[in-house]
Protein backbone atom coordinates (compact mmCIF):
# COMPACT_ATOMS: atom_id res chain seq x y z
CA UNK A 1 0.00 0.00 0.00
CA UNK A 2 1.33 3.41 -0.87
CA UNK A 3 1.29 6.45 1.33
CA UNK A 4 -0.95 8.21 -1.16
CA UNK A 5 -3.68 5.60 -0.70
CA UNK A 6 -3.54 5.96 3.08
CA UNK A 7 -3.81 9.74 2.68
CA UNK A 8 -6.80 9.39 0.34
CA UNK A 9 -8.55 6.99 2.71
CA UNK A 10 -7.85 9.31 5.66
CA UNK A 11 -9.34 12.25 3.74
CA UNK A 12 -12.43 10.20 2.86
CA UNK A 13 -12.85 9.16 6.48
CA UNK A 14 -12.47 12.77 7.64
CA UNK A 15 -15.13 13.97 5.20
CA UNK A 16 -17.57 11.19 6.01
CA UNK A 17 -17.17 11.63 9.76
CA UNK A 18 -17.53 15.41 9.49
CA UNK A 19 -20.85 14.99 7.66
CA UNK A 20 -22.09 12.35 10.09
CA UNK A 21 -21.19 14.42 13.17
CA UNK A 22 -22.80 17.52 11.70
CA UNK A 23 -25.97 15.97 10.34
CA UNK A 24 -26.69 12.81 12.30
CA UNK A 25 -25.39 13.09 15.88
CA UNK A 26 -27.88 14.65 18.27
CA UNK A 27 -25.95 14.55 21.55
CA UNK A 28 -26.47 17.76 23.58
CA UNK A 29 -22.92 17.50 24.95
CA UNK A 30 -21.44 18.14 21.49
CA UNK A 31 -20.00 21.58 20.99
CA UNK A 32 -18.85 22.94 17.66
CA UNK A 33 -16.60 20.03 16.62
CA UNK A 34 -14.05 20.28 13.83
CA UNK A 35 -12.21 17.19 12.63
CA UNK A 36 -8.69 18.43 11.96
CA UNK A 37 -6.82 15.26 11.07
CA UNK A 38 -7.16 11.51 10.66
CA UNK A 39 -4.15 9.25 11.22
CA UNK A 40 -4.44 5.65 10.06
CA UNK A 41 -2.40 2.63 11.04
CA UNK A 42 -0.44 0.94 8.25
CA UNK A 43 -3.06 -1.78 7.87
CA UNK A 44 -5.94 0.77 7.89
CA UNK A 45 -7.62 -1.01 10.82
CA UNK A 46 -7.19 1.76 13.41
CA UNK A 47 -7.86 5.48 13.00
CA UNK A 48 -7.04 8.28 15.41
CA UNK A 49 -9.38 11.18 14.78
CA UNK A 50 -8.10 14.55 16.00
CA UNK A 51 -10.73 17.17 16.78
CA UNK A 52 -11.00 20.69 18.11
CA UNK A 53 -14.03 21.82 20.08
CA UNK A 54 -15.50 25.27 20.61
CA UNK A 55 -16.25 26.45 23.24
CA UNK A 56 -13.43 24.90 25.21
CA UNK A 57 -15.69 24.20 28.19
CA UNK A 58 -17.42 21.52 26.10
CA UNK A 59 -14.21 19.67 25.21
CA UNK A 60 -14.56 16.76 27.65
CA UNK A 61 -18.27 16.29 27.00
CA UNK A 62 -17.77 16.41 23.26
CA UNK A 63 -14.94 13.87 23.32
CA UNK A 64 -17.02 11.57 25.49
CA UNK A 65 -20.01 11.92 23.15
CA UNK A 66 -17.86 11.18 20.10
CA UNK A 67 -16.22 8.16 21.68
CA UNK A 68 -19.63 6.82 22.76
CA UNK A 69 -20.92 7.27 19.19
CA UNK A 70 -18.07 5.20 17.68
CA UNK A 71 -20.25 2.21 16.71
CA UNK A 72 -22.74 4.50 14.97
CA UNK A 73 -19.95 6.40 13.19
CA UNK A 74 -18.21 3.16 12.10
CA UNK A 75 -21.52 2.03 10.63
CA UNK A 76 -21.80 5.34 8.75
CA UNK A 77 -18.28 4.79 7.39
CA UNK A 78 -19.19 1.28 6.27
CA UNK A 79 -22.22 2.65 4.39
CA UNK A 80 -20.27 5.42 2.66
CA UNK A 81 -16.83 3.97 1.96
CA UNK A 82 -15.86 0.84 0.06
CA UNK A 83 -13.30 -0.53 2.51
CA UNK A 84 -12.54 -4.15 3.24
CA UNK A 85 -12.17 -3.35 6.95
CA UNK A 86 -13.77 -0.34 8.62
CA UNK A 87 -11.19 1.03 11.05
CA UNK A 88 -11.65 1.19 14.80
CA UNK A 89 -12.07 4.84 15.75
CA UNK A 90 -10.50 6.77 18.60
CA UNK A 91 -11.24 10.46 19.08
CA UNK A 92 -8.52 12.69 20.54
CA UNK A 93 -8.32 16.41 21.22
CA UNK A 94 -5.99 18.28 18.85
CA UNK A 95 -4.09 20.93 20.81
CA UNK A 96 -2.15 22.33 17.84
CA UNK A 97 -4.57 25.26 17.61
CA UNK A 98 -3.91 26.17 21.25
CA UNK A 99 -0.15 25.97 20.69
CA UNK A 100 -0.44 28.38 17.78
CA UNK A 101 -2.47 30.80 19.85
CA UNK A 102 0.10 30.61 22.66
CA UNK A 103 2.94 31.33 20.23
CA UNK A 104 1.03 34.24 18.71
CA UNK A 105 0.42 35.70 22.18
CA UNK A 106 4.11 35.41 23.08
CA UNK A 107 5.11 37.22 19.90
CA UNK A 108 2.50 39.93 20.52
CA UNK A 109 3.70 40.44 24.11
CA UNK A 110 7.40 40.59 23.18
CA UNK A 111 7.86 42.09 19.67
CA UNK A 112 11.63 42.23 20.24
CA UNK A 113 11.69 38.48 19.57
CA UNK A 114 10.86 39.22 15.95
CA UNK A 115 13.93 41.44 15.49
CA UNK A 116 17.03 39.64 14.16
CA UNK A 117 19.94 39.40 16.58
CA UNK A 118 23.50 40.41 15.73
CA UNK A 119 24.46 36.77 15.30
CA UNK A 120 21.72 36.26 12.70
CA UNK A 121 22.80 39.34 10.71
CA UNK A 122 26.26 37.89 9.99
Amino acid sequence: MTIRRADRVADQIRGCLANSVLQELRDPRLGFVTITQVKLSRDLRHAMIFVTVMPEEQREGSLDALNRARPFLRHALARELALRHVPELKFLYDDVFEGGQRLEQILRDDPARLEPTEDEDA
